[in-house]
């Protein structure tokens, strides 16, 4: 069996990946066939409130949670990276309804090409979209598409060791992409890094935030269970680990993050996993 300790083995990561290319390019496909019922949106909501509650900057309606001072919503271009992104889900119903910019990372050539379609509006299949993405057929927003694996992405320079696909939507005057993120966000895809290799991500993503006491990194993930030591369980089936909780904060520590919130996330199908969301912090 595969260890979440070992050095990288460059086997595990491309068995995982081999999996993925043959489920479809769909919701039900990388949802494991959860795609048409509640779970996409009772997952998008929550991850938008969590969110939210960590930068209410970010709110662009009046609201509870929007700051007083903000009179017309955020003043500057707010920018999120979305790794191991699928057919961009989350950059669709998540990031792209509260930032500017979204860098999408993939690493399956079929998924990363639908998220392109659905962006447009362009897709014939029924993942719930036929209109394009919030804010990129006014060119409000933007997404840029970059096809690798999380193996060798550095946040901080996104164009090397990918294939960069298109950006849509805005572009800036000046180039942006080594200007860092506000949220970057990993879920259902962490579990194909083994242990060094995550920490290894993680520091990165760290040195890519654009303010240590604002900026964050978002983890959602599922977690095993656990009596009091941390737990790794590995899916022959797909090639990859499920952490316990004390295994995930264990890994943030060796980065060098401090969990500043976290939550399960509720109103998810019985049988699963719990899923948990992890809000990380460089520890200044």
């Amino acid at each position: 069996m595969a260890s979440p300790t070992a050095a990288r083995d460059d086997s595990v990561v491309q068995a995982g990946i081999e999996y993925w290319e043959t489920q479809p390019a769909s919701l039900d496909g990388v949802l494991g066939g959860l795609g048409s019922g509640s779970l996409p949106r009772v997952d998008a909501l929550g991850s938008r409130q969590f969110l939210l509650d960590l930068l209410p900057e970010l709110c662009t309606v009046p609201s509870a949670v929007r700051p007083l001072s903000a009179r017309s919503g955020p003043q500057k271009r707010f920018r999120a990276l979305d790794v191991g992104a699928g057919i961009g889900r989350v950059t669709a119903n998540v990031l792209l309804y509260l930032v500017s910019d979204v860098v999408l990372l993939e690493p399956v050539q079929s998924f990363i090409e639908e998220a392109h379609r659905l962006c447009q509006g362009t897709s014939n299949a029924d993942n719930n979209n036929v209109t394009g993405w919030i804010g990129i057929g006014d060119i409000t927003k933007s997404v840029s598409f970059f096809r690798g694996p999380l193996q060798d992405f550095d946040p901080r320079q996104p164009k090397q060791q990918t294939q960069e696909l298109q950006r849509l939507g805005y572009v800036p005057s000046v180039e942006d992409a080594n200007s860092g993120f506000d949220v970057v966000w990993c879920q259902w895809c962490l579990g194909h890094l083994n242990d060094r290799d995550l920490v290894t991500f993680l520091k990165r993503s760290k040195a890519a935030l654009r303010s240590g006491r604002k900026s964050l990194i978002v983890v959602k993930e599922n977690v095993c269970s656990e009596k009091k030591v941390p737990r790794t369980v590995f899916d022959e089936e797909d090639s990859s680990w499920t952490r316990s909780d004390l295994a995930y904060k264990k890994i943030f520590e060796d980065a060098g993050l401090k969990v500043v919130r976290e939550k399960i996330q509720r109103g998810l199908p019985q049988g699963l996993y719990p899923v948990k969301m992890y809000a990380l912090r460089a520890d200044l």
